[in-house]
């Protein structure tokens, strides 16, 4: 088996990185401030802070409950491996950061739903017009696509003449 890239030792880094960070803000936010679910605690600006459990997937799209927390858990695992296997070879550190947020935010959600049985949200910036509430994981995932499709828009193969 070939030794592990340097961007995909970059994105496992990452990766541990961001799960550890969206679990200790989840729990600082379930355990540390024992927050009411659904209700806003202003924080500054536009950003307050709403608990809210999400049976759903990003953003509380495809609310779903009972055998549904399993197959969405399972499908984090399985995006989250395959990703895993994906990046053990790349070859651009770029690729290796956007992978990484991907894994690290698939990874964080995983143990919200085998932990709590939903994933939980609470960055609520809904005064923006932006009518979800998410956690950093949600983000990481979202940075880590968007820069993937940024990857691939601009730094695409180049045909040779």
């Amino acid at each position: 088996m070939k030794p592990v890239s340097r961007a995909g030792g970059l994105a496992f880094a990452l990766a541990a990185i961001v799960a550890i960070l969206d679990q200790a803000a989840k729990s600082w936010i379930v355990d540390g401030l024992r927050l009411t679910p659904g209700v806003p605690q202003p924080l500054f600006g536009p950003l307050r802070l709403t608990l809210v459990e999400n049976a759903g997937v990003s953003f509380g799209l495809l609310q779903s409950g009972g055998w549904a927390r399993w197959a969405l858990a399972g499908f984090a695992l399985t995006v989250a491996a395959a990703l895993a296997w994906w990046v053990r070879r790349a070859e651009r550190l770029y690729t290796g950061v956007a992978l990484g947020l991907v894994i690290g935010g698939a990874i964080g959600n995983f143990l919200d739903r085998v932990r709590f049985g939903t994933v939980v949200d609470f960055v609520d910036v809904t005064q923006l017009r932006f009518p979800w509430v998410f956690n950093l994981a949600d983000s990481a995932i979202t940075i880590g696509i968007v820069l993937l499709l940024i990857e691939g828009l601009f730094t695409g193969k180049r045909e040779t003449a």
